[in-house]
């Protein structure tokens, strides 16, 4: 078993009002805590590759670029899949990558 409190790691400044915590790497495999401010966007597409994405909206609403996803919504994106991560009201997400 390995543990860590996300309080305890430093975020790293992605764009700005985009924070990202990496929790756990292993291998190529990694968890992440992401999280994004009120009227924050993604400067870009976000694109899925090697591998998937795993998303839980832990707390906000996150939205794809297409539509909004509450607070315990689980989003499954394939390789090779893209979109444009904001929030208007603000999120906290998880994310794991289990192919990198």
């Amino acid at each position: 078993m390995e543990w860590i409190s996300a309080a305890d790691v430093p975020a790293r400044e992605l764009f700005p009002g985009i924070r990202l915590r990496t929790l756990w790497k292993g291998g190529i495999a990694s968890a992440h805590l992401l999280e994004m401010e009120p009227g924050s966007s993604w400067e870009g597409i976000d694109v899925h590759d090697p591998g998937p994405e795993e998303v839980f909206v832990v707390d906000g609403v996150f939205n794809d670029g297409e539509r909004d996803y509450p607070a315990g919504s689980f989003i499954h994106a394939p390789a090779g899949s893209s979109h444009v991560p904001q929030s208007a009201v603000g999120c906290t997400l998880f994310l794991f990558y289990p192919e990198g």
